[in-house]
């Protein structure tokens, strides 16, 4: 099920209808505030960039004192809302086969030293270095589905926020196991039709990640840095008078030396428009040297299995403010690929970079970042609303008008960016469902008295990880014996 921007009117608004009331009976608590705050991210005029400033759209028609309890005492419950993501209708590639995309994405809190269960997040290019930094914060994973084409339009379905003692590698394997499930049951796959695609950037270990999910109908692209190797398969075996053992690797192939590169397997050139050229070589069966580190220490049996896979190396002619761009290494779980299926990898690959749009959206426009919340419950509260506005935003793209900015360039009918749909979503507002109750008049409380002082000091947190991990196998077993 795929709801087009060329869908009716009618059909479109009755699925936001449908959501707006499905996300009020998400909130278990405070559910009338926070669904008008959630209005108010919508409706509010320009970026967010306090929380206050939000008490004043009209549309959140309670103070700011109701504001700051809601997100303090409020509750909305994930698992219900994660459902309902999963049900609405789903962007799918050109080939009908539904794309996703998995990222984090970082909510810095460097001067939060009471905020607890941060992390060191990883940025580049923040401040004046311009050089790679570790800055406290809380750390999102997020899952989406991909839209064919030029866009800016992602799906989120799914937001987990990295905790002290988690490892990425599991919780990333269990976030996409989840959301699979979820949109089977959904209906949005069936056996028989194509299988989903995951893409990934180089920090993930895709190909753990291939062999966790291997009973699932997925297949898994990720793009690989360009100091690695990849093995081939192992020659015919030799015979001797001692026999031995066979080889379980081949020859080495190394990025970086296109002395040890073979023939490969495809080689496909497209003409794109954006980037000129673009060349595509591929090796079927190739794969990595697994040794018992990280997420494989884990692992039941003492030997490590052989994940084969289609190594792809893609070089383009241009890129946007680079003209001589870097080669891209990837490689993907499935083997035996056509020049089609190469050609569809490496373009899905490429569409994860929607993503990042709308991780740029959600802090710059609708203000995910914006609020100094201290706890890191409600940063996950507060999150979970912001996607919930831009899930709004994408069901309302088909029925939101251009109030095109005189500056502005013209855009198709219905082709409208985000925030350009966020423009109009006031007037469509009042033609959706809003299932909020009117407040209740009240009196503010007396607030603390004059000259007092705060005698209850908040608790310091420590950032980084509570639970280090084991470098080697004997470290491993000795701490679990």
């Amino acid at each position: 099920m795929s709801l087009s921007v060329d869908a009716p009117a009618g059909e479109a608004l009755d699925v936001l209808s449908r959501f707006r009331v499905e996300f009020y009976e998400c909130l278990y608590a405070r559910a009338d505030a926070l669904f008008e705050l959630t209005d108010a991210v919508l409706c509010a005029d320009g970026p967010v960039k306090t929380l206050v400033e939000l008490s004043l759209a009209v549309e959140h028609r309670r103070g700011h004192g109701a504001l700051y309890a809601a997100l303090d005492r409020g509750w909305t419950e994930p698992t219900r809302l994660r459902r309902a993501l999963a049900g609405l209708p789903l962007p799918r590639a050109a080939d009908g086969r539904v794309v996703l995309a998995v990222d984090v994405s970082n909510w810095l809190r460097p001067d939060a030293p009471t905020s607890d269960d941060r992390l060191f997040c990883h940025v580049y290019g923040r401040g004046d270095r311009k050089t790679d930094q570790l800055i406290p914060g809380w750390p999102y994973s997020f899952v989406g589905a991909m839209e064919t084409g030029r866009t800016s339009w992602v799906a989120l379905l799914d937001a987990v926020r990295l905790g002290p003692a988690d490892d990425a590698t599991a919780v990333t394997a269990a976030q996409l196991r989840d959301v699979i499930r979820r949109l089977t049951q959904a209906g949005h796959w069936h056996p028989g039709d194509p299988e989903i695609l995951i893409v990934m950037d180089s920090g993930y270990d895709v190909a753990y990640l291939s062999h966790a999910l291997a009973d699932l109908p997925v297949v898994l692209v990720g793009r690989l840095r360009s100091d690695r190797v990849m093995l081939r398969d192992p020659g015919p075996a030799r015979s001797g008078p001692k026999g031995g053992r066979p080889r379980r690797h081949g020859g080495v192939l190394t990025f970086a030396k296109p002395d040890s590169w073979h023939e490969p397997d495809v080689t496909a050139v497209t003409d794109t428009t954006r980037y000129g050229k673009a060349q595509a070589i591929a090796w079927d069966r190739m794969h990595p040297r697994l040794t018992h580190r990280g997420p494989w220490l884990d692992h039941a049996q003492e030997e490590l299995p052989v994940l084969h896979g289609t190594l792809i190396r893609l070089k383009v002619e241009r890129l946007p403010g680079d003209r001589d761009p870097k080669p891209v290494w990837l490689w993907c779980s499935a083997t035996a690929a056509t020049s089609a299926q190469v050609d569809l990898w490496w373009q899905s690959f490429l569409r994860r970079f929607d993503l990042e749009h709308t991780f740029r959206l959600m802090k710059q426009t609708l203000g995910w970042t914006a609020p100094q919340v201290r706890h890191a419950d409600t940063a996950d509260l507060w999150t979970w609303l912001v996607i919930a506005a831009h899930t709004q935003l994408r069901l309302a793209r088909p029925l939101a008008e251009d109030l095109r900015r005189p500056w502005e360039r013209r855009t198709e009918p219905r082709r409208l960016t985000p925030a350009r749909v966020r423009r109009g979503f006031r007037n469509l507002r009042p033609t959706t469902a809003c299932p909020a109750a009117a407040p209740k008049p009240s009196r503010p409380g007396p607030g603390r008295p004059p000259g007092s002082k705060n005698s209850n000091r908040a608790k310091r947190h420590d950032v980084g990880k509570t639970v280090k991990r084991a470098e080697t196998i004997k470290e491993h077993q000795a701490r679990r014996g």
